[in-house]
């Protein structure tokens, strides 16, 4: 699994005076919270005004990691390239189905020879509702990428990940778009998703939970690669431990059976688990709750 750290975003209000008044000191810090990743994505929204080419000055401040160059301006996006000594392992965040926007990443992707992270979206249809229309769009997005020359290897696509707070259904949709990506391709290609979206809205003192048991769940998917809040550290443990196959307890052999129990298609009843202890009968319900099988309130882990 790719972990990359999502923590220089544009819409932290304390990030985006940082980078308008080029707080080195502050995006530094911000760097060195992300050491564990293997990728910083830097966020900048469509870099407009004083933002227009802060890359410029940020680039040679990540230099030492891999960059996820994310960006509505495809000027930013080629400023930072051009900036980066080796764009092999740094992605393109990110493309669409439209038309205008494939033709200029998909060309800076062959161009630099990085990674292209493409969004199942379109401006007809924004985000589908189901997984086998956001199959669709990946299967378009895909043929035009193949047509230009780029590898499956470097295709990294993101079903697209709502709140369950918004529509509880769609946190299955997304896992089940990852299944269907992963087994829809030959070379395989990869597969993305921004993980802290699934609990946008929800209080703080939930999000953890949600974020991990949901990471998991997309790791038996087939997840190659998560977009993730570097300063979780028990998060980067589960990533790291699902990978190696090496549980140390019995929550993680938990988590081990969950992430299998997607893989292979098996049922939630199906999972065995301490009914004696409050933090995995939390996971359950948790698991429960992105499934679609309870209804999600503030309260669920109450119930």
């Amino acid at each position: 699994m790719i972990l990359i750290g999502e923590n220089i975003h544009i819409i932290s209000k304390k990030v985006r005076q940082a980078l308008e008044n080029k707080d080195e000191i502050f995006i530094k810090n911000l760097i060195k919270i992300q050491e564990k990743m293997n990728c910083v994505d830097l966020n900048i929204g469509p870099a407009k005004e004083k933002l227009d080419k802060i890359f410029e000055w940020l680039c040679p401040l990540v230099s030492d990691t891999n960059i996820s160059f994310d960006s509505t301006n495809t000027n930013a996006i080629e400023l930072g390239l051009k900036l980066t000594k080796n764009t092999e392992n740094c992605f393109i965040n990110s493309t669409s189905k439209d038309s205008e926007k494939l033709e200029k990443l998909t060309d800076l992707a062959i161009k630099y020879n990085c990674n292209l992270i493409a969004l199942a979206l379109s401006k007809e249809t924004g985000i589908p509702k189901s997984a086998d229309a956001r199959l669709e769009i990946v299967f378009e997005i895909y043929e035009r990428c193949i047509e230009k020359g780029i590898n499956n290897s470097k295709l990294y696509f993101d079903p697209l990940v709502l709140p369950i707070c918004v529509d509880q259904s769609q946190g299955l949709e997304a896992i089940n778009t990852i299944q269907m990506v992963k087994e829809s391709f030959e070379p395989k290609v990869n597969t993305i998703i921004g993980l802290s979206n699934i609990s946008n809205g929800i209080p703080k003192n939930l999000r953890p939970l949600i974020n991990r048991v949901y990471g998991v769940l997309a790791h038996g998917a087939g997840l190659d690669a998560v977009i993730m809040d570097a300063t979780d550290d028990e998060l980067v443990r589960i990533f790291k431990m699902l990978d190696a196959q090496t549980p140390t307890s019995s929550v993680d052999e938990l988590y081990l059976n969950l992430s299998d129990m997607i893989k292979n298609f098996k049922d939630l009843d199906e999972i065995e688990f301490d009914k004696n202890s409050i933090v995995e009968q939390n996971i359950i319900k948790t698991t429960a709750v992105l499934l679609n099988k309870t209804i999600y309130s503030n309260s669920f882990t109450q119930v």
